[in-house]
């Protein structure tokens, strides 16, 4: 179901008037979908139910403490890349127990944290990461639980920056690599490989790419019980793609198809880390237009929000459908298809403030005439949004929102600027 609608012209995110919330809160804004972030983690929990799944949300994807808390509320896992998430997770009554700790640069004192705190397993990215940990393992006298992150050598066809199974990738490592670090493993008495880690990729929109790491894993976890390791837990990582254009993601039960059969021919119990296609959809950015501008050809919607609110489109080139939270006359309230013309259109960049060429939201999007403090929605921005966001320019960070049928809360405030320059007088005054 899709919780942002258009109800009598307006757009609508559950029951709460979209609109409504940007003339209380302000703008640029982040509204997000509980509703829907509670359907994507069960919609994951039923495709895979065959292999017992532990879904351990990727904190990384938003860390919004709100959305954590829900997350926790409803039994999820989690999947943090640092010491701060892993500090986030327990503020939100998370389960250092249910929590998988990734990354590739883990610090001494996180690793420490991590064996402190009791997480589930550590992904292990490489030998002289899996050596600090056996360290750190043995000073605090004990066995830290790790699991090797494998990467198979399979094209995800996705953005090259969020393509990470590849050999040459910065992330795990290969499989010859893998079976000399397992071998190693065996002889290490603070180490206990009880896990196999493979995260192919990002915004995945076919399942072939899971079919062939999956293959490969199911020989690479035999090998690796052959050698007595008591391999558990396949953890396959995220990366399902959610629908930022139209219909091109495929979904879940499909990618669980591919991938449970091996896995239950295996007797382990399922982790996955998926982000995006549990948030992604379930949240829009708001922003109110300042000025429309037409130079040579090109017509400019300039609005509020901007890159260093939405980096994805400067930093990925990624396509997020844009459309007026209360549409004109004369247009679709809502487009199908967002990449042709569309009747009582015409082409507009939608840029920011920000003193970049590179901020933008999007190019040559079709779009309605638009007028001074007219509102746009950008779609699919519950992912990697917030939780990119930047100071630049001195620009305090968006308000968030979170809605559950016709309530909506505050998650996170607007930022000041004395927010922005506390730290620095804090220093002066020193």
């Amino acid at each position: 179901m899709n919780y942002f609608h258009y109800r009598d012209g307006r757009l609508y995110c559950e029951d709460v008037s979209v609109a409504d919330l940007a003339d209380r809160y302000g703008t640029p804004l982040y509204v997000y979908s509980e509703t829907a972030i509670a359907g994507n983690l069960g919609a994951l929990e039923r495709a895979f139910a065959e292999v017992d799944p532990l879904v351990c949300y990727s904190v990384k994807a938003n860390s919004n403490l709100g959305i954590l808390r829900s997350m926790a509320a409803r039994g999820s896992g989690f999947d943090v890349v640092s010491g701060g998430g892993l500090y986030r997770v327990g503020l939100a009554g998370g389960s250092a127990g249910r929590t998988v700790f990734a990354g590739v640069g883990k610090t001494d004192h996180e690793i420490a944290e991590g064996l402190t705190a009791g997480v589930l397993m550590f992904n292990v990215e490489s030998e002289a990461e899996l050596e600090a940990i056996a360290r750190v393992a043995a000073t605090l006298d004990k066995v830290a639980p790790v699991a090797l992150r494998v990467n198979p050598d399979v094209d995800p066809k996705t953005h090259r920056y969020i393509s990470t199974g590849k050999k040459e990738s910065k992330f795990g490592m290969d499989i010859e690599r893998a079976l000399a670090a397992a071998r190693r493993i065996v002889t290490i008495k603070s180490l206990s490989m009880i896990g196999l880690h493979m995260h192919i990729g990002s915004q995945i929109t076919t399942v072939e790419p899971y079919a062939g790491a999956v293959a490969k894993g199911v020989e690479l976890v035999n090998e690796l019980r052959a050698m007595g390791h008591p391999i558990a837990w396949y953890n396959m990582g995220g990366g399902f793609g959610i629908n930022y254009k139209g219909r091109e993601a495929k979904d879940v039960s499909e990618f669980a198809r591919v991938i449970v059969p091996g896995v239950k021919s295996l007797g382990c119990r399922l982790a996955l880390e998926p982000g995006r296609s549990i948030v992604g959809n379930a949240g829009v950015l708001v922003s109110r237009v300042i000025y429309t501008k037409e130079s040579g050809e090109k017509r400019f919607v300039i609005q509020d929000a901007a890159m260093n609110d939405l980096i994805r489109p400067s930093l990925y080139e990624s396509f997020h459908k844009i459309w007026p939270v209360t549409p004109p006359s004369g247009v679709p309230t809502e487009p199908v298809d967002f990449e042709s013309e569309i009747p009582g259109t015409s082409h507009w960049d939608v840029v920011g403030p920000v003193c970049e060429s590179g901020d933008f939201l999007a190019k040559d999007r079709s779009l309605p005439r638009l007028d001074r403090g007219d509102l746009l929605a950008t779609f699919s921005a519950g992912a990697y949004g917030m939780v990119m966001a930047s100071n630049y320019n001195t620009r305090p960070r968006a308000a968030e929102i979170l809605v559950e049928g016709s309530r909506a809360r505050v998650v996170r405030r607007r930022e000041t600027l004395a927010d922005l320059v506390q730290p620095e007088l804090e220093a002066l005054q020193s």
